[in-house]
């Protein structure tokens, strides 16, 4: 039994660093309302953050990229133990175990439930017998939640086209919004004669990275003072993770420079004139949202979760994935902009951003669907 009168809303997602940095202005905005706010997620560095904004922040015991399925049914168990003990008036679940196996424990556990598809993930992207399996998973599991939201249209269909989710229960988010206060445009800070492109993101091969830095070789060749750097965690948990080695021969080359990690990415875009992200598939790219928000102009895919950030041709240049040639075209063509032209492209990226994907955008969907259960 559940004593205390403040409601309780629950989120739950395979690490603390993703509730974090994604969902830290929801979070925010629940607080406000005076909800009592339970973070039910793997531990690392950022979870004294997210005790410090006022969470309850409980371990759950979760591997994000093994396929052990006794490993999978501890903590479905465990789930739906806590679920019980908490009493949560609603859980919201995001990365895929929390929405497969989450969602059956808030049915097993009698909680409602909404699931947010952040984005298809390796599994999606490299067809495998894995893909099958997971398919198989989120048909079975999104019969349960009571909505199920999609960060772009194309992830949405895919679902559809499946039949992995009845479609009176999917919902289409305009990503997961970026908080344009805190992204505010900044001076370029970069060394005066020179060109810096920036490429933000775990440097995995199905962020494009290995077509980035082709790119750079050759644009290097008649652009020596084009500069092309990489920000962001080496060795992730992922299949598609690149080495350290193979980073440290790229900058032995003098072909990328690799700027480490960060949990502040603005003074790196303000020192970039581009920021570039050649990925095969996102939910909504978050990066690109934040440095349109800076007022950045950007080369990304032409797929799902990064052409929803871009207008081609107005805010930045959109390429075909997992093409060499066409971004290094792309980036040429950035390059060869004047510097109006440049600043007109990041102006529009701004508005774009703040009429479209702005973070209060998004909240107001929670806060909707709080009013739906009476929990504010």
């Amino acid at each position: 039994m559940k004593f205390d009168m403040a409601k309780t809303v629950l989120l739950c997602a395979n690490t603390a660093w993703c509730l974090y940095q994604f969902r830290r202005g929801v979070i925010k905005a629940f607080l406000d309302q005076g909800i009592k706010v339970i973070a039910l997620t793997a531990p690392d560095e950022v979870t004294p953050l997210l005790k410090r904004m006022g969470c309850e922040v409980i371990d759950l015991n979760i591997s994000v990229r093994g396929v052990n399925p006794l490993a999978d049914l501890a903590m479905l168990w465990q789930m739906v133990r806590l679920y019980k003990k908490c009493q949560p008036d609603l859980i919201f679940h995001y990365t895929v175990k929390p929405n497969i196996y989450g969602s059956i424990a808030a049915r097993l556990a009698g909680i409602p439930s909404l699931s947010i598809a952040t984005g298809l993930g390796f599994s999606f992207i490299n067809e495998s017998w894995v893909t099958k399996v997971v398919r198989q998973l989120y048909k079975v599991a999104f019969r349960y939640p009571e909505q199920v939201w999609f960060l772009n249209p194309d992830d949405r269909k895919e679902f559809l086209d499946f039949r992995l989710v009845d479609e009176s229960r999917t919902r289409l988010l305009p990503g997961e919004g970026v908080d344009t206060s805190h992204f505010l445009p900044q001076p370029n800070s970069g060394k005066e004669g020179e060109f810096r492109f920036l490429l933000i993101a775990r440097l995995l091969w199905d962020k494009g990275v290995g077509e980035y830095v082709a790119a750079a070789r050759e644009i290097r060749k008649s652009y020596p003072n084009a500069r092309f750097q990489m920000l962001g965690v080496i060795g992730a948990s992922n299949p598609s993770k690149i080495g350290e080695a193979q980073v440290d021969a790229w900058v032995r080359e003098g072909v990328v420079e690799y700027l480490g990690a960060t949990s502040d990415v603005r003074p790196f875009i303000a020192s970039a004139q581009c920021v570039v992200l050649p990925s095969y598939r996102e939910g909504v790219s978050r990066i690109l949202m934040e440095a349109a928000s800076m007022e950045r102009p950007l080369v990304a895919t032409n797929v799902p979760g990064c052409r929803e950030v871009i207008i081609a041709g107005t805010t930045g240049f959109l390429c075909e994935p997992r093409n060499v040639a066409d971004l290094t075209k792309k980036l040429k063509k950035m390059l060869l902009l004047s510097d109006e032209q440049r600043k007109a492209m990041a102006k529009a990226g701004r508005e774009f951003v703040i009429n479209n994907l702005d973070e209060k955008i998004v909240i107001r969907h929670y806060i909707e669907v709080l009013r739906k259960f009476g929990i504010v």
